[in-house]
């Protein structure tokens, strides 16, 4: 069965990812990429142009899947997975020539004369594995990487957003070369059997657990690994803090695809001398978004599916020790949850100890700064630490002692959208980074090039060495 494309570079057909095998898939990229044509910088701009116009033209189908899939309304669908995307790609447009030119270097005394120069040179086949949350960004914001650097690509979407993976499925090799992308879908087995091609690189998005297998499946073909997971990213909020501005901007974000993003604030660690207030503010913050918001479900927020709702419940049911200020409920079966404030649970609690990914907002409560600081290096390092605080001191302070892939002054998530910044966790919560240049590097090699000139060709350099030869070489080298 094929697919015929419709917007793409060379007017083929491509194998339906439903029915093709894994490695009849990879076998046409590879044949796509040793053909060469992806090199070229024209081939790379003309995948992004149409990732564009996909995003734009197809924006009511990706709108549509994403409702299915996770209830996300039309403005929360275009501002967290199509806006971001589209702004990735045209920033790689704009600075793709830059990226690709080669980087000269000085040679040593010893290596003189001749040339040298560094260039940044495709990889060839690479996976993208999507995850369920925000399945067309981070599913095709890493594609937009790949792309920008030359690549051919397998996107695996989630099984857990099927709707969003169909779309994929249809539009992708319409918009883009068929030839050089196939969209997989199916679970673990299907992604299973693609780490077993022996793919250039895999980029995984989601969590760690996952990631710690996919990894290990990478393994044994000493394939390259870029996981980007999750982890409790805490909020500091200090004794000096804007109070108002931090609790809306705290429960807008944690509302945010119902807390289900891996840099959502997992948890607040506040000074005891506003603790009150500002837990008082969340919650009428959260209240008052919740009834602006356009949803089916009146005060419950929608959640993925009816596993990630037992596991929240779950984590209420558990005896935390905390004090419920708001919600406290969660609808297995109906897949909803109410937006919840959890005052004071035991630090040793699963609310504490797990990444909640859920419209949970535990709020601890600690004697200032200090405290925050060791509860957090306490854990595992998370992927975003957030920190309100009026004092810069305060704010470099938290930055330098506290390890995150990326730290936030006065707000959460922002960082995601700077293309310009980097992306990505450290330890536990991923490894590499992506975004911007870094993408590209991500799925670049950075090949050397020496040149050096038939002559001269000193006799110095060859054996026999006598002493004065040597103590030349010494000197030389």
């Amino acid at each position: 069965m094929t697919v015929t494309r419709t917007g793409g570079t060379t007017g083929a057909t491509a194998p339906d990812a439903r029915t093709a095998s894994a490695d009849e898939q990879v076998a046409r990229l590879r044949a796509t990429f040793r053909g060469g044509r992806t090199r070229d910088r024209r081939w790379r701009l003309d995948q992004l142009r149409g990732l564009e116009r996909m995003l734009t033209e197809s924006e009511d189908e990706f709108v549509a899947a994403l409702a299915a899939d996770l209830g996300r309304p039309r403005v929360d669908a275009w501002l967290a997975d199509l806006a971001p995307t589209v702004a990735e790609s045209r920033y790689a447009r704009r600075h793709l020539r830059r990226w690709m030119r080669p980087h000269r270097v000085g040679l040593p005394l010893s290596v003189q004369p001749g040339s040298a120069h560094w260039v940044h040179e495709p990889l060839g086949v690479v996976l993208v594995v999507g995850p369920w949350n925000y399945p067309a960004h981070l599913t095709l914001a890493p594609l937009v990487a790949a792309f920008a650097a030359g690549n051919c690509a397998v996107v695996k979407p989630s099984e857990y957003a099927p709707a969003t993976a169909d779309v994929l499925v249809r539009l992708l090799p319409r918009y883009t070369d068929p030839d050089a992308v196939a969209v997989v879908t199916g679970g673990p087995g299907e992604t299973g059997e693609l780490l077993a091609q022996g793919l250039d690189h895999v980029f995984f998005t989601g969590s760690p657990e996952v990631g710690a297998k996919v990894m290990a499946a990478a393994a044994p073909h000493l394939t390259p690994v870029t996981l980007e997971l999750g982890g409790k990213s805490p909020v500091i909020v200090a004794a000096d803090a804007d109070v108002e501005v931090a609790a809306r901007r705290i429960a807008w974000t944690k509302l945010m695809n119902s807390g289900q993003t891996c840099v959502a604030p997992d948890y607040v660690l506040v000074d005891a001398t506003v603790r009150d207030d500002l837990v008082a503010r969340i919650v009428a913050e959260t209240a008052r978004m919740r009834g602006a918001a356009d949803g089916e479900h009146g005060g419950t927020v929608r959640i993925v599916d009816s596993r990630q709702a037992a596991r929240l419940a779950a984590l209420l049911a558990e005896d935390h020790r905390g004090t419920v200020v708001a919600g406290g409920t969660v609808d297995v079966q109906a897949r909803t949850g109410e937006p919840t404030v959890v005052v004071d649970p035991d630090p040793r609690s699963r609310l504490m100890t797990e990444e909640i990914f859920g419209p949970i907002l535990p709020v601890l409560t600690v004697d200032g700064v200090d405290a925050a600081i060791a509860h957090v290096v306490a854990g595992p390092k998370p992927l975003a630490a957030y920190v309100f605080t009026g004092s810069s001191r305060t704010a470099e302070r938290v930055t330098r002692e506290v390890p995150a892939g990326a730290t936030v002054v006065n707000h959460l998530m922002f960082h995601v959208l700077v293309p310009q910044l980097p992306f990505g966790g450290v330890g536990r919560s991923g490894s590499g980074a992506y975004h911007g240049r870094f993408g590209f590097e991500t799925f670049s090699h950075r090949r050397a090039v020496l040149r050096k000139p038939a002559r001269p060709d000193p006799g110095v350099v060859y054996p026999p060495y006598d002493g004065r030869t040597e103590r030349l070489l010494r000197r030389i080298f």
